[in-house]
């Protein structure tokens, strides 16, 4: 086998593995709220992507948009549905009070960014 073959199929195992850890091992680390609110800025994504509430409370989520990108002019909360516009530069706030335990998701309008709400 040539050289170049051998450097083929360790650059190909390679990226298999990295592609592997990125999207199946991945763990996301879950933000917990302590207060009833908390800040998300909404910037090439949501920061903090996962955050843990308690189950039955009313939480305030406080979107900040400093990204000019038009994906993320938008917020959706399906399991909630909940649908707000994200004006540049200006805090929207949302509330929530989940009634069971589980795991909700969020996303830019194009569900192209996405968070992450575990409830517990």
């Amino acid at each position: 086998m040539s050289l170049d073959k051998i450097i083929v199929i360790i650059a190909g195992i390679l990226g298999i593995g990295v592609t592997y850890w990125f999207f199946l091992m991945k763990k996301d680390r879950a933000i917990k709220i302590a207060g009833s609110s908390v800040t998300i800025v909404v910037s090439g994504g949501y920061n903090p992507e996962v955050i843990s509430i308690p189950v039955g409370k009313t939480t305030e989520l406080n979107f900040m948009r400093t990204d000019p990108t038009e994906c993320l002019g938008e917020v959706v909360i399906g399991d909630f549905n909940i649908r707000r516009e994200l004006p540049l530069n200006k805090k929207v706030s949302v509330k929530i009070t989940p009634a069971k335990e589980g795991e909700y998701t969020y996303s830019c309008g194009m569900n192209m960014y996405h968070g992450k709400i575990i409830v517990s």
